[in-house]
């Protein structure tokens, strides 16, 4: 046990927040000494909530956002235009899109973006599943939606090439978002103007 802890048990709390992104081991040390500080209940609550979540949650099978059941409720929403689809990098952009309220179509969440610097190909993503959407019929639109960096556009080209042989019409989202930024973090206002200002995609990296 390291001197600074006075308690092995504390040592392994704070050693397991740190292991979550963006927590150093100063702020696990505040979240674990104020779980600490709690009541049993309030902090038995905190711990079956994560337990729950990672044993009950589940994956659209249509456009694999994260879902309490097997087609998530946008998918399930007969006021949704299955016609139009949106292309995002993750379950944070899907959030980030509808906080826009400018947007009522229907999503694919790819999972990530092309970057074989970390070891991620196209075979890791959902863009086979994509494709299926595209090929059975009905979808009229794609927007690529995905982040202005090298491995959102070099994804954006993949998808496009990959989706040539079909009648449908690809855009993507206006670049009022600087080059370089993740959707999650542009406002709302950017966000929104830039997915109905988005402009024809033609494959021109």
């Amino acid at each position: 046990m390291s001197q600074q802890y006075p308690s092995q048990l504390l040592e392994k709390a704070v050693g397991e927040f740190a292991k979550l992104p963006g927590i150093g081991r100063k702020t696990a040390m505040r979240l674990v000494l104020h779980l600490l500080r709690q009541e049993q209940a309030t902090v038995e609550t905190f711990g079956q909530a994560i337990m729950t979540l990672k044993r009950e949650v589940k994956y659209c099978k249509v456009c694999h956002n994260i879902s309490d059941t097997e087609t998530c409720l946008i998918c399930a929403n007969p006021r949704r235009d299955p016609s139009t689809i949106c292309v995002v990098e993750n379950v944070r952009d899907v959030m980030a899109v509808e906080a826009t309220q400018q947007f009522q179509g229907l999503y694919h969440v790819l999972g990530g973006v092309i970057s074989p610097m970390d070891g991620i190909g196209p075979s890791d993503l959902q863009i086979d599943s994509l494709v299926e959407r595209v090929k059975s019929g009905g979808v009229k639109e794609v927007i690529l939606a995905l982040s202005s960096t090298m491995e959102g556009d070099t994804t954006n080209f993949f998808i496009f090439r990959k989706l040539a042989p079909y009648e449908v019409k690809m855009s993507v989202i206006a670049r009022g978002i600087s080059i370089g930024d993740e959707l999650q973090y542009t406002d709302e206002v950017t966000l929104g103007r830039s997915i109905v200002n988005r402009t024809l995609f033609t494959g021109n990296m």
